[in-house]
């Protein structure tokens, strides 16, 4: 049985929830990819939703900036410090 794929990271700003998922392409290197739900209350269960209203989009927004600044401080820390004798 194949074990589930745990996210590298998730934000959740009120009712809207982004998922960041660190994929491997087919050449080795790595790649993130993300995935924004929106929940609600639809009687006394929660159900989910990819489709957003406009006083969402404010939040929307905030969570894919934050998750921009992640995944670039990851891409970042995963390279190599470049030689300073080839800036120089």
């Amino acid at each position: 049985m194949a074990q589930k794929k745990e996210p590298a990271k998730s934000i959740r700003l009120g009712r809207i929830k982004l998922t960041i998922w660190k994929n491997q392409s087919k050449k080795g290197g790595t790649f993130f990819s993300i995935e924004i739900v929106r929940s609600y209350m639809e009687g006394d269960k929660w159900q989910h939703s990819t489709t957003y209203g406009r006083d969402d989009l404010p939040i929307v927004s905030k969570a894919t900036d934050m998750a921009y600044a992640w995944i670039w401080s990851q891409e970042c820390s995963a390279s190599p410090e470049p030689d300073e004798q080839a800036i120089a």
